[in-house]
């Protein structure tokens, strides 16, 4: 496997979870309820990257409606999202994400309502100018994908005087559009700071930084428990359904004909493949009865902070129950994991389901 399939599988992963976590949301505790996950998650993130974000893009010296508008050009490329940008001016500039979205992952995007979509744009556009001390800037959205308009659009404006806190995100569809974006005189990064290893593990970490959104978000909307119930079903309905897509990617299968003891060492090569991709450390131990793959730590929740490390853990290791379901129906991955302060140690067997019963 190589080391940037690795990274796509992971990409592709935590995308997909993302967008079933918030459909799942909508369809079975309501749209309000996923609404305000969707705000603070958005929110959050906000918090925790915007400002950094913009040092990181070297953007700090450029007017705050510029500034706005490539730092999410340059973060989303970044990430894999198509992303464009036109800026008008000192004071206004545009940016546009194109369908298909990132965030509403294929057909997903049937299910999401506006104000489901919204609450992203008021999480983090309507914030910008708070973030960056100035009241006179704000984000007019002139359309949304889930709406039926073609992307979602908006600009931000730095106005003549300070905006309520309710002026800071509009909505003005049928105003008027974004002008046509140019590919080839848009701006780009330095590649000098940016070569292609570097955005490759952008594009991998672009996810995992959701996925380590998602977790303290979801505990603290939901609780702890219903975060982990919540959670738990998506996440093994993805590695269901997601596995034999991730298989292939790494150039992995599955040979049932081969017997059980195969079969769990192939799914045992599989699950420590993804972790390292993660940029977990591991060791995999083929020898016995049960493959094993040990972790050293959970690199992915590293200085998380989280109501319930253990249900948070439990919720996102059903993506590999699930996978390894989907792999072979009649192994089992039996899980043992604790949590001390910082420590995780994590174990996991791969059996053939018979032996596991007896």
């Amino acid at each position: 496997m190589s080391e940037l399939a690795g990274w796509r599988a992971v990409a592709a992963l935590y995308n997909a979870l993302l967008t079933a976590t918030v459909v799942a949301l909508v369809a079975r505790r309501g749209a309000a309820t996923a609404r305000e996950y969707v705000f603070q998650h958005f929110r959050r993130q906000h918090l925790e990257k915007f400002l950094p974000g913009l040092k990181k893009l070297g953007l700090e010296g450029e007017p705050h409606a510029v500034a706005c508008a490539l730092y999410h050009y340059h973060s989303n490329a970044l990430g894999g999202v198509l992303t464009e940008v036109v800026c008008e001016s000192a004071r206004k500039a545009w940016v546009r994400y194109p369908p298909p979205r990132w965030m509403w992952r294929g057909s997903a995007i049937a299910a999401i309502p506006h104000e489901v979509s919204a609450a992203m744009l008021h999480g983090w556009h309507g914030h910008n100018g708070v973030s960056l001390g100035n009241p006179r800037l704000g984000f007019v959205c002139t359309g949304m994908t889930v709406d039926g308009q073609p992307g979602l659009e908006g600009y931000y404006l730095e106005h003549e005087r300070a905006l309520a806190p309710g002026e800071r995100l509009r909505f003005a569809y049928g105003e008027q559009s974004m002008p046509r974006f140019d590919a080839a005189s848009a701006p780009r990064l330095d590649s000098a700071q940016w070569p292609a290893e570097r955005l490759q593990r952008a594009h991998r970490s672009y996810a995992i930084e959701y996925l380590r959104t998602l977790l303290p978000t979801l505990q603290a909307v939901l609780g702890a428990a219903h975060a982990r119930e919540e959670l738990g079903r998506v996440a093994r309905l993805i590695g269901l359904q997601y596995h034999a897509e991730l298989s292939t990617a790494l150039g992995s299968g599955t040979n049932l004909s081969a017997g059980n003891r195969a079969s769990a060492t192939e799914y045992a090569r599989w699950l420590a493949a993804m972790q390292r991709a993660h940029g977990e450390t591991l060791e995999l131990n083929e020898e016995g009865a049960a493959p094993c793959v040990r972790l050293s730590g959970w690199r992915l929740a590293a200085d998380l902070q989280l109501e319930d490390p253990l249900a948070a853990f439990d919720a996102w290791n059903a993506l590999w129950e699930g996978a390894c379901a989907a792999h072979d129906r009649f192994l089992v991955l039996e899980t043992r994991r604790t949590q001390q302060e910082k420590r995780w140690d994590i174990e996991w067997r791969v059996r053939p389901r018979t032996e596991s019963a007896r």
